[in-house]
Order: structure tokens, then sequence, then C-alpha cells
């Protein structure tokens, strides 16, 4: 049974719980129940130290935020997770039953109830990047809008990772059946399991008892990928247990289920003026300017990947890379519209699709930002040109194509767009209201927004721009 932040609810979420049973009864009876797995844990050792220690209080999970979590009253905190879990292949078929596995959960949450919102987030790890990668982690979007977030380590690539990384944390760490299913088979099983456990914790409650009302599947990129198949092929056949689906810089399922589906993409993923058409389950938002992997994730992961890696990648892109669109504040304010639509409430917002010329090619102004799409404050008030756009400048950058361009505008150009430092303000701000009152951002980003533009330098005679 789902746990309920609000007794109010309560009522309400064991009606639809007694009107999906009524439906089983009628017909759609048939699909697999979903194992509860055993959880372990928190594991000991949630500050950085030293992994390779044969003490495991002395080792701590591997991407442990730096953050001050305790600082906000939030905790983050480690688990095992072990069963057995059926296979699938991508097509859906059914390929191995009763897998032993065992993995991990990670969990960063509010510990009081009165900072929490009741909605809970779990992501599909990515592991594109050979190791697992909390994608879609947002800590001062998350920790001011009071989301919990659950991070799963579904895939061989990143289990083997942790495997090696630290054999005190993570040596028994198994996702393959000891081998014999090296495609990731489990993975679907296993993402199911990890919402079981919190919406029917048997022990150890890896919530830690706080309450809540909605449980979102997120992933980005390839783990979007991952979720799609899911979707599609996989979930019809399974017990339902999250209540929506956040597909994020990549595919969405095209399947039409029960739960509804929000795909969010950067300029960088939309390739072609035709888009899937929104409908009451599903929606589609297309952001200006953004690339798939942008400024803002580079800045939060160079400390960890210093700490836990041997430091950044270096990239040489043909173009000087990282988007400073921040497409990361959309993505939080769809959050909350999922959550809404989900519990019944009203769809979200309908956005503005990128503009495409006659040939294909996108669109774009004079100063070479693309037309259309959902529109932030960086690319209708505009310090630089960012793009969706770039190329790897040699075989071992080939990323480069993710992270899009940022190329600051020179002076002269700056003093022909804005003539003062209170007009440069006052379109930042009229940008950023009308997005509030669009949907497409939260009142607390367009306060840090409007914060950052009156403390630049941009408009000021005598002064060097910045922003």
């Amino acid at each position: 049974m789902r746990r309920d932040c609000d007794s109010r609810n309560h009522f309400s979420w064991r009606l639809g719980f007694a009107l999906l049973a009524m439906l089983a009864s009628a017909g759609v009876a048939g699909a697999q129940a979903v194992s509860n797995p055993l959880i372990e844990g928190p594991i000991p050792g949630t500050a950085p130290g030293d992994r390779l220690s044969p003490v495991l209080e002395d080792t701590y999970p591997f991407f442990s935020t730096y953050v001050d979590l305790a600082g906000a009253g939030w905790v983050e905190q480690e688990f095992y997770m072990s069963g057995v879990a059926d296979g699938y292949a991508t097509n859906g078929s059914l390929v191995a039953t009763d897998v032993p596995y065992k993995t991990r959960i990670i969990v960063r949450r509010p510990i009081h109830a009165k900072d929490f919102n009741g909605v809970v987030l779990m992501e599909w790890q990515n592991v594109t990047a050979g190791y697992d990668l909390d994608a879609l982690w947002s800590p001062t979007g998350f920790i001011r809008e009071g989301y919990a977030w659950i991070g799963v380590s579904a895939q061989r690539v990143g289990v083997n990772q942790l495997v090696g990384w630290s054999p005190t944390r993570y040596g028994d760490l198994d996702v393959t059946g000891g081998g014999a299913f090296t495609t990731d088979q489990l993975s679907y099983d296993i993402f199911s399991q990890a919402a079981k456990a919190v919406l029917e914790p048997q022990g150890v409650d890896p919530m830690g008892g706080l309450a809540f009302q909605t449980l979102l599947a997120i992933g980005a990129s390839q783990s979007a990928s991952r979720m799609t198949t899911y979707y599609n092929v996989v979930l019809p056949q399974i017990e339902s247990l999250f209540d929506g689906y956040a597909q994020i810089v990549g595919s969405a399922p095209t399947r039409v289920g029960g739960e509804p589906v929000f795909q969010v993409l950067s300029e960088t993923d939309v390739s072609a003026p035709i888009a899937r058409p929104n409908t009451d389950q599903y929606r589609r938002w297309e952001v200006a300017g953004a690339a798939h992997s942008g400024w803002d994730g580079q800045v939060y992961r160079a400390p960890l990947q210093e700490r836990d890696l041997s430091g950044p990648t270096q990239y040489n892109c043909q173009q000087p890379p990282f988007s400073r669109v921040h497409l990361g504040t959309v993505i939080l304010a769809s959050y909350g519209h999922l959550a809404r639509w989900a519990e019944g409430g009203a769809p979200p917002p309908i956005g503005d699709p990128l503009v495409f010329n006659p040939d294909g090619s996108k669109a774009r102004d004079d100063l070479g930002i693309i037309l259309g799409g959902i529109r932030l404050s960086q690319v209708d008030v505009p310090t630089a040109l960012n793009t969706g756009s770039n190329l790897p400048g040699d075989p071992a950058s080939l990323f480069c194509f993710l992270f899009g361009t940022y190329q600051p505008f020179d002076a002269e150009t700056l003093s022909a767009l804005y003539k003062n430092h209170g007009s440069y303000v006052s379109q930042i701000q009229q940008v950023d209201d009308r997005n509030v009152k669009d949907g497409f951002l939260l009142k607390g980003d367009a306060a840090v927004s409007g914060s950052e533009a009156a403390h630049s330098d941009i408009g000021k005679k005598g002064r060097r721009a910045s922003r």
C-alpha cells in the first residue's frame, strides 16, 4: 500500500486502490506481482573517508554528495537491496525467472515531514560514462521544493564499477546472475523492486518512516531509454508501482498506458521538426538553447570526479562547450506538474516546439539563437550564444556533441543590446515572470535569476560585462 503523507488523502488513495482491484478482477488481472526485496542498512560510513579501508565504517557511498545536507535538515543514506529478479529482453519477452541479485540504492531526503512535499523521485542511475551518475539529482532545487530522491543501481556497468571502486563496500554486488545475464535483462525488475521496497517496506524502510503520497520514476538519456522499454513492453506484464514517468533528454514511451509520461528535451535532443503530439497522458517540452549535458551538471560533478575518480575529463570540442541555459530549472518545474497530473490534477501546460526551416535545419535569429521552444531568460535576454550543438575536435572527445556551446558576446554586442543596467535587469524579470506564469519556471529559480542579473555588470558603463 502506498504510504500517505497526509491523512486527508488517505480515503482517496484507498478508493483508488479499490478501483484498481476492481479493474483487475474485471479483466486486467494476470499482471505479475513485483517481489519485495530485502533491504539492509543504512550502510555505515555516509561521510567521505578512505574508501579502500578494510573497515566498512571508513568507506562511503560512491559520488556521495558534498552538499551540506545535514545543515538543511536532510540525510543521505545508502542501502543494499537483494532478492531474486526476472529477466526481460528488450522486446518484453521473459528470458529468466528468480535470478539472485544484490545491488544498492541511495536515498537523499528530508528528515522531517515538515520539510517534505510528499513526492519521491526515483532515478534510474545513468551509466553512459562507465559509472553510476545521479544525472537528475538537483540539490538546491530538491531541498528548496522538498522532494525526496532515490537513486537505483540497476545496470551491470554501474554495479561492476562500484565493485572495483570499493571492494570493501560493494564487493558482493551483482546484477548479472553471476555473469549469465550481461545485457541488463534483470534491470527492469530490479527497478520495480526498488519501488516496491519504498511502497511496502518490510523490515528496513529506506524512507525512514517518512510517509509519502506520490512516487515518480525519472531517468535521463540512456536511462530514459531503459524506462521507455520498461513502460512499453515490461510494464504491461507486471504490477504498476510508479504514479508517473519523467523521461528527461531521452526517448519516451509510445504505448498509451494508465500512467502519465512527461518528456523534457534540450535543443540537442530535438533533431527534426516532427514531434509526437501532446495528449491527455503525454507531454513534451523542448527547451531552446539548452544542451543534453550542460554547464550546471559539469560544475556540480567536477569535485566528485576529483574525489572519487581521476578528475574531470578534458574535452577538445570544435566550439567552446557547455551551454549555460539552465535546463535543470525547467526539469524541476516539470516534476511538480507531473506529480499533480499523476494525482488526478490538471495536465501540464503545453510548450511551444522549436522552430525548423523548410530544409530541416534549425531556425535561428541574427545572433544564432534558435527560435521557438521554452525560452528562459538566458536565450531571450542573452549575454552569450548558447546552443545545443557542438562537435568533437578529436576522436577522444566524442561526447562533445552532447554539450552544446557557450560563446559570450563582445562588449559591442552587449552595448547594442542593453543601453543600461536597469533595462537589462527589467528584461530578465519580465521573461522570468512570464515563464513562472506559464508554468515553465518556479518562483524560487526566478528569484535566483533576478538576483544574478541585479549583481551582474551587464549594461554598466565602463565595467566589464559578466553574468
